[in-house]
């Protein structure tokens, strides 16, 4: 029987009879784009509409790994490989693609994905696999992988004219690299095109962020907060922007209303990766500012960290893994890192391990002489320019610890020209 030819809102065919399976798929791309609540519903009411579907299935596929919950992840990648329809030379791409992201094979998935979107660049679901600090390219652990983002997403942009998502991810790239006006420009235009948007929101607070104004990021992002679903993609990642600035500003109240209601293990939602770094970042830092964090907070961050990551090989979880079991007083844990760490910067957790290892036993001068390879090249490490300030400030620290503060100062100004001396660094 003849079917009307669907496409998506970026004009590519979807291999669908059923517009309510089309609406739906559409609703699901479009919330998983702007990570808002209701992608998980939005798909299966597509694939319940048309069990045939299999795009669809992809499309939930991926949202669950997102949230790494693989097992149901796995489970939706059968079920669209077990869809009998012919799909389009695209869709059958896009299947294999994650096939391979899914099931663990990330080189050869990274490597058809910069063909795909060479040939179909508005696959906005392949494209932003390579875009963000999350990405592919973010977690590479490639020196250059910066810049090599930002090639990617210039070559993507002119087939994005008038599109809401897309001018939040090159505004990201910007960002990284330091190019603040740039940046700004692009995620304004993300912001009026969709001010829903949380992943707009959240590249909206690092530019915020980079410039040090944060007066006028917490008040920005606690007020576009209040109307975010918990149960969203960033509201992890979002609360923890927050909870910072909180901290920056003399508010530790509000810092621990953020982590006791939103970030901590058994409260938050959001995918392990995120409760993680972004609790780890946050007590260490807010130790710098001397924030008494107690060893029953570590230690329970750390039993989490345990179990949601039981072996090494994720390295922006292990770096921050590594602050964890240091502060906690896990030396089994720590060995393990250092003696079992592999993938992309197995070569820099060990280093990692051995520096905060070096700061809980107050080895100042051990602990700086670690960390400074591993600041040297610490986009390596992968997350976002704030995510790795974690490491500067510990070499600062460090430095300052052993009476040499006017220097920690310098190395601030050279690498973070933009922005104030944190209290803790000038007292």
């Amino acid at each position: 029987m003849r079917r009307d030819v669907m496409t998506d809102r970026y004009g590519l065919q979807i291999s669908t009879g059923s517009q309510r399976a089309a609406n739906a798929y559409q609703r699901g791309i479009d919330l998983y784009l702007a990570g808002i609540a209701g992608v998980e519903e939005a798909l299966q009411e597509a694939t319940q509409a048309d069990p045939e579907f299999a795009p669809a299935h992809v499309a939930l596929a991926r949202n669950f790994q997102t949230f790494g919950h693989m097992p149901q992840a796995k489970a939706a990648l059968a079920a669209a490989r077990g869809c009998d329809r012919v799909l389009t030379a695209r869709e059958a791409a896009q299947l294999e693609i994650f096939g391979h992201l899914i099931e663990g094979r990330a080189g050869q998935g990274y490597a058809l994905i910069r063909s795909h979107i060479r040939e179909y660049p508005r696959d906005a679901l392949v494209a932003q696999t390579v875009l963000g600090v999350f990405s592919l390219i973010g977690f590479s652990g490639r020196v250059g992988r910066e810049a090599e983002h930002l090639a990617v997403a210039d070559f993507l942009a002119p087939h994005y004219e008038g599109d809401w998502w897309f001018p939040g991810q090159m505004a990201f790239a910007h960002l990284e690299i330091g190019q603040f006006q740039q940046a700004e420009t692009q995620i304004e235009t993300a912001l009026n095109r969709n001010r829903d948007s949380a992943h707009a929101a959240h590249i909206r607070a690092h530019l915020y962020y980079e410039v040090g104004e944060t007066a006028d990021g917490l008040a920005f992002l606690g007020d576009w907060m209040q109307g975010y679903d918990r149960t969203g993609l960033m509201h992890c990642h979002n609360t923890w922007h927050v909870a910072l600035w909180a901290m920056a500003t003399g508010d530790e109240a509000r810092m621990w209303r953020a982590v006791d209601e939103d970030l901590a293990p058994g409260v938050s939602l959001s995918p392990a990766i995120n409760i993680v770094t972004d609790l780890a970042a946050l007590y260490y830092r807010a130790s710098l500012a001397g924030v008494a964090i107690s060893q029953t907070r570590w230690q329970a961050l750390g039993d989490f960290a345990l179990k949601a990551f039981p072996t090494p090989g994720m390295g922006f979880v292990d770096v921050h893994a590594a602050v964890i079991h240091a502060m906690s007083g896990n030396a089994e844990a720590l060995d393990r890192l250092i003696s079992d760490a592999k993938g992309p910067i197995g070569d820099m957790v060990p280093a990692c391990a051995e520096a905060f290892r070096a700061i809980a036993a107050e080895d100042w001068a051990g602990a700086e002489a670690r960390l400074i390879p591993v600041v040297a090249q610490s986009e390596r490490v992968g997350g976002s320019r704030a995510q790795r300030d974690i490491l500067e400030f510990a070499l600062m620290n460090a430095q300052i610890r052993q009476g040499r503060a006017e220097e920690a100062l310098r190395l601030l100004a050279l690498r973070r020209p933009h922005i104030d001396a944190p209290a803790h660094l000038t007292h």
